[in-house]
């Protein structure tokens, strides 16, 4: 995306764009918006792109719809400021818009599956989308399974008319399966399985149909049951079938390594073979067959890949000319059981010297909260409220420390090779233990910098824990924040307003204007805040941004103020003296 000059276009001459998040969806709610755009009309630019001859609206539909009221109401043609894109960019253009919606409202996972879509078709692959967005990869990888759903069964969950066990079950079902699913549910005399009974049904209750054979079917000695039209044929039996079809599909895995392929690998009958899993590459750099089974009988053979975890290892391994001549799956040289036994003993030996060294503990600790594991789980805070009050956060001194104590720590990784860009919890091992290594060779001050990032990036808002914070690094919020606009818009209350206004102007002030609107009562906070030479209230907090947080209703229900009294005396000094010991 290129950054462009503001230009002010016309609304008739704009539509949603299709590459929007919420296009197609029913018309928003421009309510908390519409006050604003009706007397001052739009503030903040529009992002968007030529589409057929008319602008396409990537970020900005609920502003073009307050507009479109506007200019109904009104009589008066409406124009917007609008940020032009480049026609082509559209995998940028699906960013930015999933970046403005998440925002103000959170997606529906059908809104987030048809915009991570068009990523993936654009070439993003499932990190990148994960980390662009801070979302999880499991997160994506789950978003982007609703792939294998048909047309029809994405429409019903769209529309909400399917619910979320059902889907998951869906979404294991081969495409036949899922069309005679929708037949089920379409039919009136008929009844389509939910939840449980959805997955079950997947699972075995769909008869075996001959054209899932891989054997020749005038060999098979079971008994088979063909329709009417004799277009296809049932077993009679599954275990008859199975029995089959196993020695039909070890033939063909003996067939493929007698061709060169040096490994053929078999899923578990059920599980997925998902291409975002797996990295493409030829027989000769060691590609290699996976063979996917399905519970309805259909096998597929995937030739020429590798997994993930296998990827990764390679680009990190270094480039080496000599080809070694063992082989590249070697025969295991413990059972399984005595690899447990040898991997337990290991860890209990490693769980006693991590005790006897809490410095190397330590550090672990933090690699484990930077990426997590199979026992880890650490989100980063990720606010979920209205854009006026992201924005001002985003603007804050606050936000802008914390950035720059992020590049700091960011900067420390790069010396050592490792990149660092928050908390992440991908679960990779070996990307724990790359983050690990790089902990151990830092010093213990550069350490407490890192632990501090991530503290400050995993810190819940809302929470007691926050007060505690505050209280115990004797935190001024005034050296951090003022009173902006958002502040004031989101000032309702006339009594909270009119004690306000005693605290900064006096009690007889307050009282003169109690019966005023809250708009005037606004006023004068704004202006005694604006006054110059004494009577200067330039640093002004209201009672709620105080250390210690106060109420300004009494008998109120004020949140700061009372996770603070749950909490203070936990770090107080107690007043009392300590109890005298006994003679004995």
């Amino acid at each position: 995306m290129h950054k462009n000059a503001l230009k002010y276009l016309p609304i008739d001459e704009m539509h949603v764009s299709k590459l929007n998040m919420r296009h197609g969806r029913k018309p928003p709610n421009i309510d908390d918006i519409y006050p604003s755009v009706l007397k001052s009309g739009v503030l903040k630019p529009m992002l968007v792109r030529c589409e057929d001859g008319k602008w396409g609206v990537v970020a900005g539909r609920r502003r073009l719809f307050a507009l479109r009221r506007k200019e109904k109401e009104t009589g008066k043609r409406q124009e917007a400021p609008c940020v032009i894109m480049q026609p082509e960019d559209d995998a940028a253009a699906v960013e930015a818009s999933i970046i403005e919606n998440v925002g103000v409202e959170p997606p529906t996972e059908m809104q987030q599956y048809e915009a991570f879509a068009r990523l993936a078709k654009k070439g993003r692959s499932v990190p990148e989308i994960a980390d662009y967005f801070g979302v999880d990869v499991r997160d994506v990888k789950r978003i982007l399974a609703l792939a294998n759903l048909s047309e029809g069964i994405r429409k019903l969950y769209a529309a909400e008319k399917i619910d979320a066990s059902t889907i998951r079950a869906l979404t294991l079902a081969t495409k036949a399966q899922q069309e005679e699913w929708l037949r089920l549910y379409k039919d009136e005399n008929e009844h389509a399985p939910m939840g449980r009974q959805c997955r079950a049904w997947i699972a075995g209750g769909a008869a075996i149909t001959t054209d899932k054979a891989l054997f020749n079917i005038a060999s098979y000695e079971g008994e088979i049951a063909n329709d009417l039209f004799g277009d296809f044929g049932v077993f009679a039996s599954a275990d008859g079938f199975w029995e089959a079809q196993s020695r039909a599909v070890a033939e063909r895995m003996d067939a493929y390594r007698e061709k060169g392929w040096g490994d053929v690998t078999l899923l578990e009958r059920g599980a997925f073979f998902h291409l975002w899993d797996y990295e493409k590459r030829p027989r000769t750099k060691g590609g290699r067959v996976f063979v996917e089974i399905r519970h309805d009988g259909a096998v597929t053979f995937h030739e020429g890949y590798v997994t993930g975890a296998e990827a990764r290892k390679a680009r990190k391994a270094k480039a080496s000319d000599a080809k070694s001549d063992e082989p590249k799956t070697a025969r295991p040289e413990m059972s399984g059981p005595m690899a447990d036994y040898v991997a337990l003993h290991r860890h209990a030996t490693a769980r006693a010297e991590l005790v006897a060294k809490p410095a190397v503990a330590q550090r672990l600790l933090i690699a484990h909260a930077i990426v997590g594991s199979a026992l880890w789980q650490v989100r980063c805070h990720e606010p979920r409220t209205r854009e006026s009050t992201r924005e001002s956060v985003e603007a804050g001194a606050a936000a802008s420390g914390l950035e720059e104590a992020r590049v700091a720590v960011a900067d420390l990784f790069s010396e050592h090779g490792v990149r660092f860009e928050g908390v992440d919890q991908n679960g990779d091992d070996w990307r724990l233990c790359e983050v690990f290594a790089a902990l151990l060779k830092m010093t213990d001050e550069q350490v407490m910098e890192v632990a501090a990032i991530v503290m400050a990036e995993t810190l819940e808002a809302g929470s007691a824990t926050v007060e505690a914070a505050l209280h115990v690094t004797d935190a001024k919020l005034g050296a951090w924040w003022a009173p902006d606009e958002a502040f004031f818009e989101l000032l309702r209350d006339k009594r909270a307003i009119n004690a306000m206004v005693a605290d900064i102007a006096g009690a007889t002030a307050a009282k003169s204007v109690l019966t005023d609107t809250a708009k005037a009562q606004k006023a004068v906070i704004r202006d005694r805040m604006k006054l110059s030479g004494e009577d200067a209230r330039s640093s002004w907090l209201p009672a709620w941004m105080a250390t210690p947080p106060r109420r300004l209703v009494d008998g109120a229900a004020s949140p700061p103020a009372d996770q603070w009294g749950r909490i203070a005396r936990l770090f107080e000094a107690s007043e009392k003296p300590a109890p005298a010991k006994q003679a004995a």
